[in-house]
């Protein structure tokens, strides 16, 4: 049996929180039923294919790039240093990798190709962009605990209208990419 990773992340255009990034591999004799893009899919439908994945994958995982390392080295080189670190935590080596996008991590191991769409198109990276998700979820939950003025449980810190006039009332804490054209514009206007 020929052995497919998948990688996808989740949160790269969100305000803050760091980005995630997730590697599944599926086993080819176990069907998930409904699996596709986590966006397609309601937050129901995606916490029980989170259930499912874990339950029938192969090998899953699961890694981030801070805040810090998002304003360092900007979000997309970030996302590709999270679908790395998910790589390497697998315990089980895969024979091909597919990423979703346009850009490949820095896995020199082995032969991957990025497909554009691919969380819509091949069942790993679907299941991997499941998992990222559902993860960033529930960290931005956390973050919601110690920093409840920005409602973030709702948004999960993506600049819904909401978010930005909680961002603009509140200010700027940690959390925050400053980097990011909505922050950098908040933060150049407090130091004017």
């Amino acid at each position: 049996m020929t052995l497919i990773c998948g990688i996808d992340e989740a949160g790269r255009g969100p305000l803050c929180g760091p980005v995630y990034a997730s590697a599944v591999i599926l086993d080819s004799d176990l069907v998930i039923n409904n699996l596709t893009d986590s966006k397609k899919l309601s937050e129901k439908n995606r916490n029980i294919l989170y259930d499912e994945i874990k339950l029938k994958a192969i090998d899953y995982s699961y890694a981030t790039a801070s805040v810090e390392e998002i304003d360092k080295i900007n979000i997309l080189q970030a996302s590709l240093l999270a679908m790395k670190r998910a790589f390497d935590l697998l315990s089980t080596k895969p024979d091909f990798i597919y990423i979703d996008g346009l850009y490949c991590p820095d896995i020199k191991i082995l032969p991957m190709e990025a497909v554009v769409r691919g969380d819509s198109l091949i069942k790993a990276i679907s299941a991997a962009s499941v998992i990222a998700k559902v993860e960033r979820d529930k960290h931005m939950i956390q973050l919601d605990q110690e920093y409840p003025q920005y409602n973030l449980k709702k948004h999960k810190g993506y600049p819904t209208k909401e978010h930005l006039q909680l961002v603009k009332q509140y200010g700027i804490n940690k959390i925050y990419r400053s980097s990011f054209k909505p922050i950098k514009e908040l933060i150049n206007k407090k130091d004017t």
